[in-house]
């Protein structure tokens, strides 16, 4: 379900990306199924979009290469790297976060990719 929602954000933000951002942002369109939702960031900066995760909201507008979780781990530089790989190539990077209903930390698998001047990415929590 992750890797088909990434799959829809690909093909939003390629028809148009601004409104894809939007959509992505309120989690209207199917951009929010359950605790599966899709978030985008700026390829060169590092700029976070908003997601409709409220748990996530003080990330908005920051550096993703520098987002850590609760364990310290940097996998917002994993993540980031991982979005400067070709277009099509698809990776899977692992950590915790919390789910936009429960503050508390889970395990979450992330699958990421490019997409034009974008890495986007859909995780799962497990």
């Amino acid at each position: 379900e992750a890797r088909a929602m990434l799959q829809k954000t690909i093909a939003a933000v390629k028809a148009d990306k601004a409104k894809a951002l939007e959509m992505i942002a309120k989690g209207e369109g199917g951009f929010r199924d359950r605790d599966l939702y899709p978030f985008c960031f700026n390829n060169t900066d590092g700029k976070i979009y908003p997601f409709p995760n409220p748990n996530s909201a003080a990330l908005f507008g920051t550096d993703e290469r520098k987002v850590k979780d609760a364990s310290g781990k940097n996998f917002g530089q994993m993540i980031f790297d991982a979005a400067q790989k070709p277009e099509g190539t698809i990776t899977a990077v692992s950590y915790v976060a919390p789910k936009p209903d429960d503050s508390k930390p889970s395990p979450k698998v992330t699958f990421v990719t490019r997409v034009g001047d974008l890495g986007c990415g859909v995780g799962y929590y497990k």
